[in-house]
């Protein structure tokens, strides 16, 4: 499975982005799909994972309300739109694959097997 983030970049407090997560492998419908972030200094968290077969989705509460994660199935990627950003929103942004089938251990980023580059948000204020 390959995966590639896109989307990222500059964008004003209040104002939204779209990042976007090319996919690639045959078995890709079995997996869940993640997005976790990274702000400078410090560690990697979860943001927001979708099911694939199901379309059933979690997030973290620091973006619920905010942030919606969706499959795009006739491109095979996984969006994650991002609106309301705020300065704290900022860091590099990772989507990940797993194929857990147990949605507790999705906040986790051990659980993920396959990862992708990251974008870069960054909100300014």
């Amino acid at each position: 499975v390959q995966l590639q983030a896109s989307g990222g970049g500059l964008v004003q407090a209040g104002g939204s982005l779209r990042l976007s997560c090319a996919t690639s492998g045959r078995t890709i419908s079995t997996y869940v799909m993640g997005w976790f972030r990274q702000a400078p200094g410090k560690e990697r968290e979860f943001v927001a994972a979708i099911r694939w077969s199901s379309g059933n989705t979690y997030y973290a509460d620091s973006v619920k309300g905010r942030f919606s994660i969706s499959i795009d199935t006739t491109e095979n990627t996984v969006d994650l739109q991002m609106n309301s950003l705020k300065p704290e929103d900022t860091a590099v942004y990772s989507c990940a694959a797993t194929f857990s089938p147990f949605s507790d251990t999705y906040t986790n980023a051990r659980t993920y097997t396959f990862w992708g580059q990251g974008t870069l948000v960054t909100v300014s204020s």
